[in-house]
């Protein structure tokens, strides 16, 4: 974990709601020096295991990979909210904590033979991501990493992903941390 990347990110008591402790990532993106250390530290990641596409998920995903895809010359990868890509799609269903909601994926975006990241700015409880691992595998691509900037493991998201290689630069393990 970095300290410096976790010192760039602002804890909001209270936001959107009372009682909780927003992670506000916009003070990482304002720090050059915070915000390229944790492209530093996804692009070693994602070169160790032989990356060949990043996924990024709407929207705060896209800043990371939009990033890492031009860094490294690899096919960015969107994953959008429900009737955001205009062609063929795909769509998986996650919950939400009233309700669910939908990502999609272009039918053509990865296929056999790709090692895909997957990308967010964050894991708490998991189901975004495993929405979109699971399309990228049903569209028979390989899930080589999860991977996030921040992870909020006392909500035990990773949980979900038993056998998966899950990369979080900065881990908060209690609502107050």
């Amino acid at each position: 974990m970095s300290q410096r990347i976790k010192d760039a990110i602002r804890a909001v008591p209270d936001f959107p709601k009372p009682g909780i402790m927003f992670r506000d990532i916009s003070t990482l993106l304002s720090d050059p020096v915070a915000f390229k250390e944790s492209l530093d530290l996804f692009e070693s990641h994602f070169k160790a295991r032989g990356i060949t596409k990043i996924a990024a998920i709407d929207s705060r995903g896209f800043l990371f990979g939009g990033a890492l895809a031009d860094r490294m010359n690899l096919p960015l990868v969107l994953i959008r909210k429900k009737g955001k890509l205009p062609y063929e799609t795909i769509s998986a269903d996650y919950e939400l904590e009233y309700g669910t909601d939908s990502l999609e994926i272009h039918t053509d975006a990865v296929s056999s033979g790709d090692k895909v990241a997957v990308l967010d700015d964050l894991l708490a409880t998991g189901g975004t991501l495993a929405a979109a691992c699971k399309m990228v595998e049903q569209l028979g691509a390989e899930v080589s990493t999860v991977a996030v900037l921040v992870e909020l493991s006392f909500i035990n998201g990773r949980a979900k992903f038993p056998g998966y290689d899950i990369l979080a630069l900065v881990d908060y393990d209690s609502e107050s941390d």
